[in-house]
């Protein structure tokens, strides 16, 4: 696993590092390179699943009859999933 200030993307090719769905010190994102078969890699799949799962279930949540408050909550938290939404995107090379 490396945390590097940027410039790598997974674009699916074979040994091409994968940018995590997490960011390492000072926000820098992290990238692993190998096979996609370790122990990390399997860590990371759960965490994006999790992540896609959450942006789900915060549409859900959203409707017409909501307050300002717990809009102006949904709309920090979709913001938050859309940045983890398109991290994933990135990672798996659509982004």
């Amino acid at each position: 696993m490396r945390c590097a200030p940027g410039g790598w993307r997974h674009r699916g090719e074979a040994g091409a590092p994968r940018l995590l769905p997490w960011a390492g010190a000072e926000g820098k994102p992290c990238y692993l390179v190998g096979d996609g078969t370790g122990f990390v890699a399997q860590v990371a799949d759960e965490m994006e699943t999790v992540q896609l799962e959450m942006a789900l279930d915060l549409l859900e949540h959203v409707d017409r009859r909501v307050t300002p408050e717990r809009l102006r909550y949904a709309v920090a938290r979709l913001a938050e999933s859309l940045r983890d939404v398109h991290r994933i995107a990135v990672s798996r090379g659509a982004g």
